[in-house]
């Protein structure tokens, strides 16, 4: 499943209304229900990822799955965690080079908490840049949308739209049907 689809199956499964928080994060994480095995494609089916995905994965050292007498990978608890965690990080852009570094940490053992703590404050400061430039995005966004009529959100401040049909770095044309 493309990184998009398993975005919206996780949005979808909060709902739109009340604060993201860690409770929302666990329930996401739920996984007392698990069989005590799985197969790659019951694992890919519960991530909404490809086997493929889980194959590259275990490929690039970030998980150790076992395997039954016939050679076929079995999942157990502990690995679909960490399949859970690193899928959440995927899905918030950590490069694959500072997952493996990372879990690398994790793997070292209790020592390596303190440079844990540092990749991942690093990467909450990189999250919260890319959430304040979407955030200018959309108001780009809703500022057009409210030029040309339309409705914006209710999020959304009055944004002075009287004269004006185009933003600061945007050609101003009166004379043209709105784009």
């Amino acid at each position: 499943m493309a990184t998009d689809e398993l975005m919206t199956r996780a949005l979808d499964a909060l709902g739109d209304d009340g604060p993201l928080s860690a409770e929302a994060i666990h329930r996401l994480a739920d996984l007392a229900d698990l069989p005590e095995t799985m197969t790659i494609a019951d694992v890919a089916a519960l991530l909404g990822i490809s086997p493929h995905t889980l194959r590259y994965y275990e490929r690039a050292g970030l998980v150790e799955v076992a395997r039954d007498g016939q050679g076929h990978r079995v999942y157990d608890a502990e690995t679909v965690r960490r399949l859970v965690f690193l899928t959440r990080m995927r899905l918030s852009g950590m490069p694959m080079r500072d997952l493996q570094h990372y879990i690398s940490l994790v793997d070292a053992g209790g020592h390596t908490v303190p440079e844990r703590l540092d990749v991942l404050v690093e990467h909450r400061d990189t999250i919260r840049r890319r959430i304040r430039e979407l955030t200018l995005s959309l108001t780009a966004v809703e500022y057009k949308i409210a030029t040309y009529g339309g409705s914006t959100g209710p999020d959304v401040q009055d944004l002075g739209t009287t004269d004006r049909t185009a933003l600061p770095d945007e050609p101003v044309r009166r004379a043209l049907p709105a784009e």
